[in-house]
């Protein structure tokens, strides 16, 4: 698995490299890479991640060189005409800024280790910094909510406080090798989730009907305890078999996954809700189940179920708290 940036840019650091982060703080118009977009660079000039997709890589890769010498941050503003802009892949003109900070001298190395930290073990974390002085700080997810639920970086109102919001990567993770799953595994993957499918039957869940998808063949309970949903995972179950189904909704029930939906007619459901009730489940904790699965657009088709699956795990998740 290819390292998170900033766990990069302390490795180097580490090695004894000198290293500068260059992270995108505002765009405007066409400009091709997200606020909170990164770029690690060494003292030799080796590199990794973008701020632009190229077209002022080169620029900020020689404002980094200088800031690894001299330990001086630096707020840089790049605006790309109109007319310049076809040369330099804005298809319609654009700006971005770019704060470029050296490791050591402006990034603190124990800020960036709690933050490398955070991102390990699949914390929310945001790196707060001051744009019009030297305060840098992390904070949690309450402290800034709606950025986090929208995955969004930037400047607050007060023009000067830069949000750098790092959650940890979306997951769904999948009970049922069916076809509704075949589906909807490509669909999550599209739209920023890593799936993981989870079926015990080793002739559903096989490579040829799941080529390149991650299987495990676990029990689900003991998949979903080794996995650990967690708020960024959302979990759907696909079997029809309370034998597998019920293990995993279980475990995802007390977990703090941010979605649990679960295939099935509503009279299906009803037995369900009666299962987990003898089961000890208190109602609340039954009603953040959304079943039957997916949102109700009139679909009966696979690829359409998962659709409505996909559409109703969004909405989920960018829904305000």
């Amino acid at each position: 698995m290819t390292p998170h940036l900033l766990t990069l840019a302390l490795d180097w650091h580490r090695a004894g490299r000198t290293v500068a982060v260059a992270t995108v703080i505002e765009t405007w118009g066409s400009a091709p890479r997200a606020v909170g977009s990164l770029l690690v660079i060494d003292g030799d000039g080796n590199m990794e991640g973008s701020v632009s997709g190229g077209c002022v890589e080169g620029a900020v890769i020689i404002e980094a060189l200088d800031a690894v010498q001299d330990g001086r941050p630096r707020l840089l503003d790049y605006g790309v005409s109109d007319d310049e802009a076809f040369a330099v892949g804005l298809a319609c003109g654009g700006r971005i800024r770019v704060l470029v900070e050296p490791v050591g001298p402006a990034m603190p190395v124990a800020l960036l280790e709690t933050l490398c930290d955070a991102i390990a073990a699949r914390r929310p974390v945001a790196y707060v910094i001051d744009l019009d002085g030297d305060t840098r700080r992390t904070a949690r997810r309450e402290a800034f909510p709606d950025r986090f639920r929208l995955d969004r970086s930037g400047v607050e109102d007060d023009d000067r406080t830069f949000v750098a919001v790092h959650n940890p990567p979306l997951r769904m993770i999948v009970v049922g090798a069916v076809h509704i799953a075949q589906a909807l595994l490509p669909m999550a993957r599209a739209c920023g989730f890593d799936p993981v499918l989870i079926d015990p039957r080793g002739v559903f869940g096989s490579a040829q009907r799941f080529p390149g998808e991650t299987i495990i063949e676990d029990w689900p309970d003991e998949a979903m305890t080794a996995l650990g949903p967690d708020t960024r995972t959302a979990v759907v179950t696909l079997t029809h078999d309370p034998k597998l189904d019920d293990p995993a909704i279980m475990q995802t029930l007390r977990s703090d996954a941010f979605y649990l939906g679960c295939l099935g007619s509503t009279r299906t459901h009803a037995k369900r809700v009666t299962r987990l009730q003898d089961a000890g489940f208190a109602a609340s904790d039954i009603a953040r189940i959304n079943a039957p699965v997916g949102l109700d657009l009139g679909g009966r088709a696979p690829a359409e179920i998962a659709v409505s699956v996909m559409a109703q795990i969004i909405a989920t998740l960018r829904k305000p708290a």
